[in-house]
């Protein structure tokens, strides 16, 4: 006897998988294999914007990669080919900074821009599109204060995720700041400390989590690890004396992002040219790999001035970095870093959007491109990946 399926069923069942289909969340959906990025070793670069400053990248849930940038007006540049070529840029906002933390939700497939009206703090707009970046709206959400009622700014840090793991499944995440008695002069430093914000319900209401366990930081980067620990890594502008600001400060989450332990530094990853304290912006992203946790962190690799552009490699979730690859030798600035889209034209492909000689470069690559460069020293390559 054949099953039989009443209409209402037949409407449920296709909506539910209309809705996974574009949104896929599901980890199956976001995560593969290693085999797309591996193969033959490829990098190539290119000039995608001419001016400004502020870099983001991230890949929509279809697979578009989206670069946004912009100090006076927020744009975005769109590339449906996997960043092979890229569209005319589209103009966001008329005006105001970018505030960092783009975020792609993979519940909906709606992209998040954070604009703020002037170097923060300074009020804040939050944009959103629902069709693949394409046009852009401004969206009524709500920003809480801290458990101590601290404001929360978000200049310039990296990229939004959602999360895909735990009790926490399905929410939204950035890093995000708070500048304490205000952003200058640099005595002020010592009052600042990074955060995150994460909503709960698609980014309409956002809570801001526990400060980062350090003061001085600004401009943080956070991933979700395969067992859905949250790792985050953040610049560093002032350290106490005798305490060593020029190499990355990291912690990590087991609460979704509300609360930061284990906090310390990381003395293989550089916080910017080596010759001043100030850090630099840099770029963080994991890989979709199933059960791996394989990350990629980008700065500048330099004694003086922000150039050599380095990318570096963890095998063990932030754990140790036992292998760096220079990716681009002149000007090398802010950076943001995102990874393609199993099932779509980005798949195997990793995205670095980097301010770059007054403008910004795009650059796209593959782990095995990364398997080519210099060991560390700091740990090991996993023997099926070594060469």
């Amino acid at each position: 006897m054949k099953p039989s399926f009443h209409i209402s069923q037949l409407i449920s069942l296709a909506g539910l998988i209309l809705l996974f289909g574009q949104a896929g969340l599901s980890e199956n959906a976001q995560e593969a294999s290693l085999d797309p990025l591996l193969g033959d070793p490829v990098v190539e670069i290119q000039t995608v914007f001419e001016d400004e400053r502020f870099p983001n990248v991230v890949v929509s849930t279809k697979g578009t990669v989206l670069a946004t940038f912009g100090r006076k007006t927020l744009r975005v540049c769109r590339s449906e080919d996997g960043g092979k070529t890229w569209g005319e840029p589209i103009r966001i906002a008329e005006s105001g900074i970018h505030g960092g933390g783009t975020t792609v939700d993979e519940n909906t497939g709606d992209i998040l821009v954070f604009v703020e009206d002037e170097h923060p703090p300074a009020p804040l707009t939050v944009y959103r599109s629902q069709d693949d970046g394409k046009t852009w709206l401004v969206d009524n959400v709500t920003i809480h204060p801290d458990s101590e009622g601290r404001e929360v700014s978000m200049h310039m840090n990296e990229h939004g995720i959602t999360l895909r793991h735990g009790k926490h499944k399905g929410r939204l995440l950035r890093p995000s700041r708070h500048y304490g008695e205000g952003n200058r002069p640099e005595s002020l430093f010592p009052t600042h400390f990074t955060n995150a914000i994460y909503s709960d319900d698609g980014g309409k209401n956002w809570k801001a989590s526990d400060p980062f366990p350090h003061m001085g930081t600004g401009e943080a980067a956070v991933v979700e690890l395969s067992d859905g620990r949250i790792y985050y890594n953040s610049r560093r502008h002032w350290a106490p004396e005798n305490v060593d600001s020029r190499r990355r400060w990291i912690a990590w989450s087991d609460d979704g992002g509300e609360t930061w332990q284990d906090g310390g530094i990381c003395e293989v990853l550089p916080d910017g040219a080596q010759d001043r304290d100030y850090g630099c912006m840099g770029g963080l992203v994991r890989l979709p790999v199933k059960g791996r946790d394989i990350l990629f962190y980008s700065n500048c690799d330099s004694d003086t001035g922000r150039k050599q552009g380095t990318i570096w490699g963890s095998f063990d979730g932030g754990k140790t970095w036992p292998i760096k690859r220079l990716i681009y030798e002149g000007s090398f600035a802010y950076s943001s870093m995102s990874v393609g889209r199993p099932g779509t034209v980005s798949e195997g492909w990793v995205y670095l959007h980097v301010e770059s000689d007054k403008g910004s470069k795009v650059a796209r690559f593959n782990l095995s491109w990364l398997l080519e460069g210099k060991l560390t020293g700091d740990g090991n390559v996993p023997a099926d990946l070594a060469q």
